[in-house]
């Protein structure tokens, strides 16, 4: 099989486990609102539970990631997904269809039920993810700097399209019939496992690589291996379930934290904390506005904008990385985001007497091209963690990040229940903009401890090798 094959599968597969669980994260908060109609209760409790689940056991996770075999734990992964999501449409379709004959103990045990196979989608979505992103494309792209980015942006660039068509297209079903939407819901995920299941394993088989657990163990492994053995002679091997899995969460939070891609990790982490984005905190306050006033359709059309901006940081990112390094371009891309959304907040602030419109498209505007900053420092720091981690440490290392990307999700919540006026909006706004310049100071103390300079602009034209090894080119003087 050729790389075009090897990558054609590798992305079909992504594609059909990206848009199963992007079409079921959207379309669940839809099944849930015409189940439970005028109370926001039930999903909120859905949601929160859900995400506890992916902050406290995502690094159990990422620990059977590390230590079982590559392919059994990506169809372990993707069995799990299509199994809760289907099993969750089952449990929605009798909800629909018998719900006002059920006793409402009954309905009680349905939505806890639906909670559970909530929580183990999420996981298995957690597992899939880390998996295939931060190790098995680091494993077959080898030593191939630019097929790494490659694979990357292509894996990024699908990510960011099933984020905007599939929840499109689960929305104009339930429209049409909320029924249907969940039959269809449970059809492709069916239909899809085995699409999935094969693909992924004829990209197993044709890179050897991959077969290798025990060569990537090694690697960096001794620390980690000793520091294994000593916790299981430290610890009586009576204790209970929970004790080991708390001894796992706190050994991931300690590799973690000690891992050299700790501080990039975490700045990108903190980026999570943002109603700046077209997400249900930011539409909510642009419907509620008296003037200019904004319907649905034109929230759908700012949301497409915004999702063109994302796609297209994946095609400029990888060109900005080759030139300068990843490390550099970080910076540059962060410096991006906080130049547009400190205008996008600033005008909140601010505003300008008698022109709500104006306003209102500078705001949007900002957001919009912030946009383009966020998704090139996300492919910018994935890279660094990348080539820093590892093999042996990629599971567990990526699911505590998930984890902390989570906490920083729900802190968003947080912001908009203490201020939940739409008239308050400025006041989450200006958090999600001092949560970006924390990730800009973190982020720089890691380049400077690197580099020993933050900025470091090139004199000659020739192709050179940077202090971390990325090759760039700079401008010659006729050039400039």
């Amino acid at each position: 099989m050729g790389s075009n094959q090897l990558a054609g599968s590798l992305y079909v597969s992504h594609l059909l486990s990206m848009w199963n669980a992007r079409g079921f994260e959207f379309g669940a908060v839809l099944f849930l609102a015409t189940v439970y109609p005028g109370t926001l209760l039930p999903m909120s409790i859905y949601a929160l539970v859900r995400a506890l689940a992916a902050i406290s056991l995502s690094p159990t996770v990422g620990k059977f990631i590390d230590s079982n075999n590559r392919l059994s734990t990506i169809r372990i992964s993707i069995l799990g997904q299509r199994a809760s999501v289907a099993a969750s449409c089952a449990v929605f379709a009798l909800l629909y269809q018998a719900k006002e004959a059920l006793s409402r103990h009954v309905q009680t045990l349905l939505l806890v039920v639906l909670i559970v196979f909530a929580c183990v989608e999420k996981l298995c979505s957690i597992m899939n993810t880390v998996a295939v992103e931060r190790d098995w494309v680091v494993v077959i792209a080898g030593d191939d700097d630019l097929m790494l980015r490659r694979l990357n942006a292509q894996m990024r660039r699908i990510d960011l399209f099933c984020k905007l068509v599939s929840p499109l297209s689960i929305a104009l079903l339930h429209g049409w019939s909320p029924r249907v939407a969940v039959w269809s819901t449970l059809v492709t995920n069916a239909l899809s496992v085995s699409i999935e299941y094969f693909l992924i394993a004829r990209v197993f088989h044709q890179v050897p690589a991959l077969a290798d657990r025990d060569d990537s163990s090694q690697i960096g492994g001794q620390d980690h291996g000793e520091v294994d053995q000593s916790s299981r002679e430290s610890q009586p091997e009576s204790r209970s379930r929970f004790a080991r899995c708390g001894g796992f969460i706190i050994e991931s939070a300690r590799i973690y934290v000690r891992q050299t891609a700790f501080l990039p990790s975490l700045a990108l982490s903190v980026l999570y904390l943002t109603v700046l984005s077209f997400s249900g905190q930011m539409t909510t306050y642009l419907l509620a506005l008296p003037s200019p006033k904004i319907t649905s359709t034109t929230v759908g059309l700012l949301r497409t904008a915004s999702a063109i901006s994302e796609i297209s940081s994946t095609f400029l990112a990888p060109r900005v990385m080759s030139r300068i390094g990843p490390v550099r371009a970080g910076i540059w891309f962060l410096s991006w985001q906080i130049l547009w959304l400190t205008s996008a907040v600033g005008v909140l602030w601010i505003g300008f007497s008698g022109s709500a419109y104006t306003v209102t498209a500078i705001f949007v505007a900002g957001v919009i091209m912030s946009r383009i900053g966020l998704w090139s420092f996300d492919l910018c720091a994935q890279l660094i963690i990348q080539e820093s981690i590892t093999a042996s440490h990629r599971g567990s290392f990526s699911s505590v990040e998930m984890s902390v990307q989570n906490f920083f999700e729900l802190c968003t919540f947080a912001t908009t229940i203490v201020f939940p006026k739409p008239a308050q909006f400025r006041y989450p706004a200006i958090i999600s903009l001092v949560a970006v310049y924390l990730s800009a100071a973190l982020y720089a103390k890691f380049v400077r401890d690197r580099r020993g300079h933050l900025l470091h602009m090139p004199t000659c034209l020739k192709i050179s090798r940077d202090r971390d090894g990325y090759r760039y080119q700079s401008l010659s003087a006729e050039e400039q």
